[in-house]
C-alpha cells in the first residue's frame, strides 16, 4: 500500500524503523547493515528525512545517531500511517473488542525493533482471553495484511524488548 506512495525502499524502511517505535535509534553503518543496503543510499535518505525535520540527529562517540522527531507536526500522522501500512491497526480493531479482558497488547521480535520482517509477533496480556477466537481469526488477519501473525497469550508481561501498542 505505502510502497506506491513512497517509492524508495530505504526511506520506507527508515520510516518504519523510527516511527513504529519512538525509542528506536540508529546510526549510518548500523542501519545499512540492518537493511542490507549500501551506506550511500541510507545516508541519502537519512539526510533527506533529517533536513525535512522528520528525524533528529545527535552525536555520540564519533557517531551520528538518528531518531524520530516526536515534536514534528506530522509525527503522529506518520506514526499512524506506518501502523496502518504494517497492519497493526487492523489487528487491534479485529481482536480488541472480541477477545476478552485485555490489559495490554505488545509487539515482540522484529517489529518491536522497527523491522518489517513479514512476521508479526503479538503478546496479549489479560484475563479470560478467548484463545479459540484468536486461532480462528489469525488466517483471516494474515490474508488481509499480507504478513504472518503469531499471537501469544499471557497474564503477565515478558522481560524482553517489546513495544506496547495498547494498554487499558
Amino acid at each position: 500500500m505505502l510502497e506506491s506512495l513512497i517509492t524508495s525502499k530505504t526511506r520506507l524502511r527508515l520510516l518504519i524503523k523510527f516511527f513504529l517505535n519512538i525509542t528506536n535509534m540508529g546510526y549510518l553503518n548500523g542501519l545499512a547493515n540492518e537493511f542490507g543496503e549500501s551506506t550511500n543510499s541510507v545516508r541519502k535518505e537519512l539526510n533527506n528525512l533529517s533536513s525535512a525535520g522528520y528525524l533528529e540527529k545527535h552525536f555520540k562517540n564519533n557517531k551520528v545517531i538518528y531518531k524520530a522527531n516526536a515534536y514534528h507536526p506530522l509525527f503522529k500522522i506518520i506514526q499512524r500511517i506506518v501502523k496502518k501500512h504494517l497492519g497493526i491497526e487492523e489487528i487491534l480493531e479485529t481482536i480488541y473488542n472480541r477477545i476478552g479482558g485485555v490489559k495490554k497488547i505488545m509487539l515482540l521480535g522484529d517489529y518491536a525493533e522497527g523491522i518489517d520482517s513479514g512476521h508479526i509477533e503479538i503478546l496479549i496480556v489479560g484475563d479470560n482471553l478467548d484463545k479459540a477466537y484468536l486461532k480462528e481469526i489469525t488466517p483471516k488477519i494474515e490474508k488481509k495484511i499480507k504478513r504472518k501473525v503469531s499471537f501469544f497469550v499471557s497474564n503477565s508481561t515478558l522481560k524482553q524488548k517489546t513495544l506496547t501498542i495498547f494498554e487499558a
